[in-house]
């Protein structure tokens, strides 16, 4: 069976996971950041030869911010849009006829959400799962499944979420291991026959960000991971070409590219290579002399003259813009933005509005005396001021673009 991954809202980590259980690229769907027709335009494209689409929510189900109906960031959002029903996944530990109470609440809160049935997790015993799900079944939502408490499951995490995917040491070992957990767990048959026909409505991708270039320089490595799979699918589509290279590797941007990206990751891990990678810094700075370079969280942090490190080391990075960043004294920044951008870019030109979001821990030290890269707001329209930093054909922002406004 062909099943195809969607994560709800800006969470950049676990499409990875869905990527690695499915053998196929998974996708976020953020109802804020996107237009509803670029949601309908995206989900098409997931849902094209799939068996079974399966929408993972961030956080609940209805936890989203005030703003446009259906355009909270909630998951919500997305099952009334496309009519999708939920299989809620209740934690039921520390309660049990409670679980029922929840369940209802969540059946009743909005009447255009229709839940189709309940999977219980962390299940503590036999008498445990009686006594949840002869309460649940009581109010009328049937139990799909019931899934023990087994530490065994749990994925490790850090200071941004989970370990990726693809950092995981035994990812296919860890994968079969939820399979067989799942398949014990869960009827697997009825969640099939629980859910609905996909028709969408009619969307398009002209709210998606364009290709910076025809030949896109992208650093991929343990240090720049973070690339929205559906900003590269859509510029592939557009007829670009991405081009990995590995600055942990000390490479340089290809020299035959148009346009150098550096997505965000975990920068400030590695610091200390970064700094040494000589190649990787003397090619940068000659590309961005006569071509544009763009970086994100972590790739704005690379950007900057210096990376203070966990342990108070500073080091050295590529000084194409002249802010200091440091992890050393952290502050989580967590939070929809919307950028009004006040120059042409490798991001979109002049005047153009870009949404997407910040999540990040270091913080910047010494502001530098760069242009600003853009005038942005949180997602209530409450201003926070200018962001980032432009110098020549150098930006660069703690703000993850995710779609044009």
């Amino acid at each position: 069976m062909k099943v195809r991954g969607v994560k709800s809202g800006p969470d950049y980590i676990d499409p990875g996971f869905h990527e690695a259980a499915t053998g196929h690229p998974a996708l976020n769907l953020d109802s804020w950041a996107m237009h509803p027709s670029l949601l309908s335009h995206l989900a098409t494209e997931q849902a094209s030869d799939a068996d079974l689409l399966i929408i993972e929510s961030a956080m609940g189900l209805f936890d989203g911010i005030r703003g446009e109906p259906n355009r909270s960031g909630a998951a919500s959002d997305l099952a009334a849009l496309f009519g999708t029903p939920v299989l809620l996944v209740l934690d039921v530990s520390g309660q049990s006829q409670t679980a029922a109470a929840i369940a209802y609440g969540f059946a009743h809160y909005d009447p255009a959400i229709r839940i189709a049935g309940c999977v219980l997790n962390r299940i503590g015993s036999e008498r445990h799962r009686t006594l949840c799900t002869d309460a649940i079944t009581r109010i009328g939502l049937p139990t799909l499944g019931s899934v023990f408490r087994d530490p065994s499951l749990i994925l490790p995490e850090r200071h941004l979420g989970l370990i990726q995917a693809t950092e995981h040491p035994e990812m296919n070992t860890h994968i079969d291991r939820l399979a067989d957990a799942m398949e014990a767990s869960i009827d697997l048959e009825a969640v099939f026959l629980a859910a609905a026909p996909f028709d969408p409505p009619k969307g398009s991708s002209d709210h998606a960000i364009p290709p910076p270039g025809q030949r896109i320089a992208v650093a991929q490595d343990a240090a720049f991971t973070f690339v929205y799979p559906h900003v590269a699918r859509h510029w592939r589509s557009a007829g670009a070409e991405i081009v990995p290279f590995s600055p942990l590797a000390d490479e340089a941007p290809p020299k035959d590219c148009d346009v150098c990206w550096l997505p965000g990751g975990y920068p400030e891990l590695h610091a200390g290579r970064l700094a040494v990678a000589e190649t990787f810094r003397n090619g940068l700075i000659s590309f961005a002399d006569t071509r544009p370079v763009h970086g994100e969280c972590g790739g704005y942090m690379v950007l900057g003259a210096s990376l203070e490190d966990a342990n108070g080391e500073m080091h050295r990075m590529t000084g194409l813009l002249s802010h200091q960043t440091s992890f050393a004294s952290r502050k989580m920044n967590l939070g929809y933005r919307q950028a009004t951008l006040l120059s042409d870019t490798a991001i979109g030109c002049k005047g153009h509005v870009i949404r997407g979001h910040e999540f990040h821990y270091s913080r910047v030290i010494y502001p530098g005396d760069d242009e600003p890269l853009a005038l942005i707001v949180d997602g209530l329209g409450n201003s926070i001021g200018v962001s980032g930093g432009r110098r020549g054909n150098v930006s660069g922002s703690f703000f993850h673009g995710i779609a044009r406004g």
